[in-house]
């Protein structure tokens, strides 16, 4: 009879054991398997959320004065002008290496125009792609439809008595006003914001940009590298990056991580001691069948081998099992309790850290227990018998 009889027969003969050895590794790699799954699907969640919430990339031109700003692009105080950036160079930016991990391009040409008696900061825009990229602007009225339609920011519309309905000249024509912005503490409160192919018209300014904001999808790839490649599409242009944007999402994303791996450690502890813990019992349990194998001939490396054994195999089920299980309850979980929208990847590489985790977990807490049944003198395990 071989050692592999001897562990299979050992397994069959004590279904009790074993099920309580592969239940507690079971749940111990379930609960694993799930939050590292829904952890990992949170990150590319919430990464995508950040990055999603507004510009991270700012794409402006090499030189002005400091005065009138927007983003970091200044508007000369006496000139009421910017530096031009053209179509053109939002087009190059389309064609980068990493351009897939663009979300949104948002364009703007700024320029500042007499409205009342007052000097009014007009921010031509693609208003489709401003509203995406700007999720926290709350609209009093509804979306712009038109071109010749306009919003107004919150601080505007009360200092120069506008509404929905109001008509405000820009340049040669004028634009009716369908929404005003709620009051949010940022610059958008003193613009107003229109079309932009309407603006470059009505301003006479065909084919001008003044800055281009970027929003870019950040966890494939850094964002200092998204900069370089924009720079080198761009090279009149002055290419920064959002470094307060930037670091939120990062330290967000760190966070989620630390307290995954932390709560995933005390799992794991528990795991061991429960493996410990049961086969310490089952070799108390067996001290006769170990004297009974000595006094045959064993060694006691081939009776650590034996408890080695049976470990590594019930570790191995329990891997199995709980990465099954852990990977499906995830999918269950991720949506109805973390509320994340990304739909959870079943990657092959958690199958193997499952699977390795168990078995590693499983040997090395029947470690201790396999010396012990080493150890066992033959004679005095024989005289209980």
């Amino acid at each position: 009879m071989g050692l592999i009889d001897i562990v299979w027969n050992n397994l069959r003969r004590r279904k009790g054991k074993v099920f309580l050895l592969v239940l507690g590794l079971t749940i111990g790699v379930t609960t694993v398997v799930a939050l590292q799954a829904i952890t990992q699907t949170m990150r590319d969640d919430v990464g995508a959320k950040l990055d999603e919430f507004g510009a991270n990339i700012l794409v402006v031109p090499q030189s002005n004065s400091l005065s009138l700003s927007y983003g970091g692009m200044t508007v000369s105080s006496a000139a009421y002008d910017v530096g031009e950036l053209t179509s053109l160079d939002m087009e190059r930016i389309q064609t980068i290496p990493n351009a897939a991990n663009i979300s949104t391009i948002a364009p703007i040409l700024l320029s500042a125009v007499q409205v009342k008696g007052q000097y009014v900061l007009v921010a031509g825009v693609d208003l489709e792609a401003e509203l995406r990229m700007k999720k926290w602007w709350q609209l009093d009225g509804r979306a712009p439809q038109a071109d010749g339609e306009a919003i107004a920011g919150a601080r505007v519309a009360e200092l120069l008595g506008l509404s929905v309905g109001s008509q405000v000249p820009v340049g040669s024509r004028a634009f009716e006003i369908v929404a005003t912005l709620a009051e949010n503490g940022m610059q958008d409160d003193d613009m107003l914001f229109v079309d932009l192919n309407a603006a470059q018209s009505a301003l006479n300014r065909f084919g001008t940009i003044s800055l281009i904001e970027v929003s870019a999808l950040c966890n494939a790839c850094p964002i200092e590298e998204m900069i370089r490649q924009i720079q080198e599409a761009v090279p009149q242009a002055r290419v920064t990056g959002l470094r307060q944007a930037v670091a939120l999402r990062m330290e967000t994303v760190d966070q989620l991580t630390r307290f995954a791996w932390a709560l995933s450690a005390v799992v794991l502890v528990i795991g061991g001691l429960v493996v410990l813990t049961t086969m310490l019992g089952a070799v108390a349990e067996r001290k006769q069948e170990i004297g009974i194998f000595r006094a045959m001939g064993f060694r006691r490396t081939h009776i650590m081998r034996v408890i080695l054994a049976e470990a590594a195999l019930v570790s191995l089920v329990g891997g199995l099992l709980g990465w099954l299980i852990g990977m499906v309850a995830a999918t269950l979980l991720a949506s109805s309790v973390a509320q994340i929208s990304v739909a959870v990847q079943w990657n092959p590489w958690l199958l193997l850290g499952a699977v390795g985790t168990a078995l590693f977990l499983g040997v090395l807490s029947s470690l201790y227990p396999a010396v012990r049944a080493a150890q066992l003198d033959p004679n005095t395990a024989l005289q209980a018998l």
